[in-house]
């Protein structure tokens, strides 16, 4: 049901102008589902009250909560369509009256880790871009059908906002920034193994993947009721710099079952590094950040090491965030391994000086829909020089691609090998003490014959083929419906 409803919706969105991209389809949806979420939250907690003989103070006043304008009920459990908004009158009261009244929330919140906060960070960032109040109408009919009240309706419906969150991925050369492969990220935080009392932090979080998977990996620990709030209140931290990408972020980590998300809105490089204290630190630094960005000089200021590598200065901040003892595990552009500018050489004698880097994971090219880059995964412990490294060059033994995506069988001799560092056909460890000072180059050169290069096989490439030919069919289709 809740899948049809999905959609249905992208379907209603399609016909709008605003409304082009798998981006625009997210975002509209994302505000909306918030906002039924937020009408089920506050049913639950005045449910709650009631029956301990208290009275519950609503954060949203009558007029603007759901129940009032989107879905009015009547005898029967249905919308009244005779009391709820359409039309003109439905796109002039969302746009001139409910979303400044959920923009206000930010100045009258108490503080950033409120709920009331992030509604109006949420609504600064949002606009409505549905035109047609027919279409609005629709979509909303759709959203109220959702439920989010059982653990079993948010799992199916974390799983459907996943698969959005993937298809934006793959909406373009810019799709690395919004989705990170969920098997990647599942073998990340294997190794890294946290516990429920430790703090997790990802200070380039995008749709919020490492902090929703860490909280699946954890949530069977917390088995009291102490620990369930240490895992909602005091455990996941983010920042995120893109206004849609914090959206989905908040909505993302909500559907997973975290009420408050502690996910702040800004840009992480401007902080200054000199100015982190003992406070700040984490214990568990997850992220893949952004790379190939050309961040300001002002902004460059921050970083005892100076480039206008975006990756290069978040590594930077995260081994700075990380507490002494504190496990990491990143992701970056291979090059960083090898590249002789004098940055990178500073990068790597820091990492390697400050703290234990103790495991390279080698990813095959196409891992990441649209990025066009090769890319590897640190794993690094702080507080102590490294000696040895070892490395794991990934081989599924198929070329990566849309059709043919990551998958956790591809990573499961990776994650097996990696607890004792054994060697083999796609492992091996490299002495620090054997490499060139000069350069502190890191390269990752199996001693077994170099890099093994997957040719496609004609049932791969005709499998891609069919998958692109049907996409185009489905698009084509919903052309000639409208003509």
């Amino acid at each position: 049901m809740f899948e049809q409803a999905f959609k249905n919706i992208d379907d209603i969105l399609w016909k709008e102008d605003g409304c082009t991209t798998e981006l625009d389809y997210t975002e509209q949806t994302s505000w909306l589902l918030f906002l039924k979420y937020l009408d089920g939250l506050e049913q639950d907690k005045a449910t709650e009250a009631r029956l301990s003989g208290k009275k519950y103070d609503y954060i949203l006043d009558k007029d603007y909560r759901w129940e009032s304008w989107a879905a009015p009920k009547g005898k029967d459990g249905k919308i009244d369509h005779n009391k709820a908004k359409g039309g003109k009158d439905l796109v002039e009261f969302v746009d001139g009256k409910l979303v400044p009244y959920l923009q206000g929330f930010k100045q009258r919140a108490d503080g950033p880790d409120t709920i009331e906060y992030k509604i109006g960070e949420i609504f600064a960032e949002i606009q409505n871009k549905i035109r047609s109040g027919y279409n609005l109408r629709e979509i909303i009919d759709h959203v109220d059908e959702l439920r989010f009240r059982s653990q079993t309706e948010k799992h199916e419906l974390s799983h459907l906002y996943e698969a959005k969150i993937k298809n934006m991925g793959n909406a373009g050369r810019n799709g690395g920034e919004y989705y990170t492969p969920r098997p990647l990220i599942r073998a990340m935080i294997k190794v890294v193994n946290p516990k429920v009392g430790e703090r997790i932090y990802d200070g380039a979080c995008g749709s919020a993947g490492f902090l929703c998977e860490a909280y699946d990996h954890l949530l069977p620990q917390a088995t009291t009721t102490a620990a369930r709030n240490v895992l909602q209140e005091k455990t996941f931290y983010g920042k995120e710099k893109k206004s849609l990408a914090y959206v989905i972020a908040i909505m993302n980590m909500i559907l997973h079952g975290i009420e408050a998300p502690n996910i702040i809105h800004t840009n992480t490089l401007t902080e200054n590094l000199a100015d982190i204290q003992e406070k700040d630190r984490f214990d568990i630094i997850l992220a893949n950040p952004p790379f190939g960005g050309k961040e300001r000089k002002e902004v460059q200021q921050n970083f005892p090491i100076r480039t206008g590598e975006t990756a290069f200065l978040f590594l930077q901040h995260f081994i700075k965030m990380m507490k002494a003892g504190g496990r990491g595990a990143v992701v970056i552009k291979n090059t960083f391994l090898s590249n002789t500018d004098n940055a990178s050489v500073s990068l790597r004698k820091e990492l390697l000086e400050s703290c234990n880097l103790h495991t390279v994971l080698d990813m095959p090219g196409g891992t990441f829909q649209g990025a066009g880059v090769k890319t590897v995964v640190l794993f690094f412990e702080k507080g102590s020089k490294t000696r040895k490294v070892w490395y794991y060059q990934l081989d599924p033994g198929r070329n990566m691609g849309k059709t043919n995506p990551l998958n956790d069988d591809d990573l499961a001799e990776f994650s097996k090998l990696q607890k004792k560092k054994e060697d083999s056909a796609k492992s091996w460890s490299v002495d620090i003490a054997g490499i060139d000072p000069a350069t502190f180059d890191l390269s990752t050169r199996n001693p077994e014959g170099g890099e093994v290069i997957a040719h496609r096989s004609p049932q791969d490439i005709m499998e891609e083929i069919a998958a692109l030919d049907a996409e185009s069919s489905q698009v084509l289709g919903k052309i000639r419906a409208l003509v």
